[in-house]
């Protein structure tokens, strides 16, 4: 009789779970989880070291952990980097557009400015981004 009755219940426990956890998403809603700055360091390690492959990884993997607006920023250059000195010349200037929309402010400093492969490219997508501002 006690089983029929858990039985009988369960869907309406199922529901009560549910909708309750459902009520904690919402307080959660405003919460951000920034656990991916050791994986941005690595990240910037592996550029540094030419391991771009990996840096790509990493670097992909801390935005998805979560950074502050700063480290998105850094996280979208150094992938722009990788995209430039790779041959992607298109998916550089997104990865730069994508950090010149986080922070309109952003600039490379002078030696990454005059690089020859992507100092154009940024120069490029700042001029976008100014234009549709």
């Amino acid at each position: 009789m006690r089983d029929t009755a858990l039985r009988q219940a369960y869907p309406l426990l199922l529901l009560v779970a549910l909708l309750i956890s459902g009520c904690a998403s919402v307080e959660m809603a405003g919460y951000q989880r920034l656990s991916g700055k050791p994986y941005l360091w690595q990240g910037i390690a592996f550029y540094e070291e030419g391991n771009y492959r990996a840096a790509s990884r990493r670097l992909l993997f801390a935005l998805e952990e979560g950074l502050t607006v700063a480290d998105r920023v850094v996280a979208h250059k150094y992938l722009a980097f990788i995209a430039c000195v790779s041959g992607r010349q298109l998916t550089c200037r997104e990865e730069f557009a994508i950090a010149l929309k986080l922070d309109p402010t952003f600039e490379l400093d002078e030696a990454e400015a005059g690089h020859p492969i992507w100092g154009a490219v940024f120069r490029s997508a700042q001029a976008a981004s100014a234009g549709r501002r």
